[in-house]
């Protein structure tokens, strides 16, 4: 292993990526390149001063893919169901980055993906930003890689500071609650600092004899219930309460509301990772020694009251 392997990493400018990045410059044992749609934002031309390329790779033009991948030899390929250029089309882009780097010569492909609740429920649910990742993963497992692995990104905990952040009280100076179609008890999310997720991808490309063999590895740093969040949140001064509302209401809160309580539906019948979260998470924390930031001490330098 040597620095003058690359790995290529897709959304090198984003969250998952951005994490994945930093960990691989921190470890130092792989030269890095990131794939990336704009090659001219102030992010990219960011990289450049930390002696990384960044390549234009656009998931709505497949032509693109193959030739940001040449030379490496490693890649790490995520999608952005959230993105309005992706959305309808997650799962086809994922199989073509994916058939794009196996062309290219790459070695090991890690692709981060997340449990099928389609399968899993038997039907019940879809939970399309989910099930639309795990339908890729036949295609990287057939590719033909010399080494592939499966990680599972958490609960962003980000989240909890943006599109689920716990919202004023009206009329209720600081107190602020969680509008949430769950029971408030069920400790069933695996959540983590999203970041956090490149520690672990970066020590899977350095064991790919023990990892790339079609491993799953699921990345958390704790199994919580909306009502340990809160607990905790208070006891570090804030005044959060938690509403549970009808899936009815919830549906109607924001745009892509229902996808969201649909799987929230999903964790609460299977939690986040599935009926094999045990395994995962558990292969993921043995992987990284001291494992990953804990809900308090996140919250403490990211959730000031």
């Amino acid at each position: 292993m040597a620095a003058d392997q690359i790995i290529a990493v897709m959304g090198g400018t984003g969250s998952q990526g951005g994490g994945v990045v930093d960990a691989l410059l921190e470890r130092g044992q792989f030269g890095v390149r990131v794939l990336t749609r704009n090659v001219q934002s102030d992010k990219s031309k960011a990289l450049a001063e930390r002696d990384v390329a960044a390549v234009e790779a656009d998931l709505t033009r497949p032509e693109t893919l193959e030739p940001a991948f040449a030379g490496a030899y490693g890649a790490f390929i995520v999608t952005n169901f959230w993105d309005p250029d992706t959305r309808s089309n997650e799962t086809e882009q994922g199989m073509a980055a994916a058939r794009a780097a196996k062309a290219a010569g790459v070695k090991h492909c890690v692709w981060s993906t997340l449990p099928n609740c389609r399968e899993i429920s038997g039907g019940k649910y879809e939970v399309v930003h989910f099930t639309g990742k795990a339908m890729v993963n036949t295609a990287v497992r057939d590719a033909g890689f010399e080494h592939y692995t499966f990680v599972e990104a958490p609960m962003y905990l980000q989240n909890l500071t943006g599109m689920m952040a716990p919202q004023p009280v009206e009329d209720g100076g600081t107190k602020k609650a969680w509008a949430i179609p769950m029971a408030a008890d069920n400790r069933c999310m695996h959540v983590g600092d999203v970041h956090e997720l490149g520690k672990l991808v970066a020590r899977v490309f350095e064991t790919p004899e023990q990892n790339g063999q079609g491993r799953y590895l699921s990345m958390a740093a704790g199994l919580y219930s909306w009502q340990d969040l809160i607990d905790e949140l208070n006891r570090q001064g804030h005044d959060i309460v938690y509403n549970r509302v009808s899936a009815e209401a919830f549906d109607q809160f924001f745009p892509g509301a229902a996808e969201l309580r649909e799987m929230m539906e999903y964790f609460e019948e299977y939690t986040y990772f599935g009926p094999d979260r045990e395994a995962k998470v558990a292969a993921a924390n043995e992987l990284v020694p001291g494992g990953f930031t804990s809900f308090a001490d996140w919250a403490r330098a990211n959730m000031a009251p």
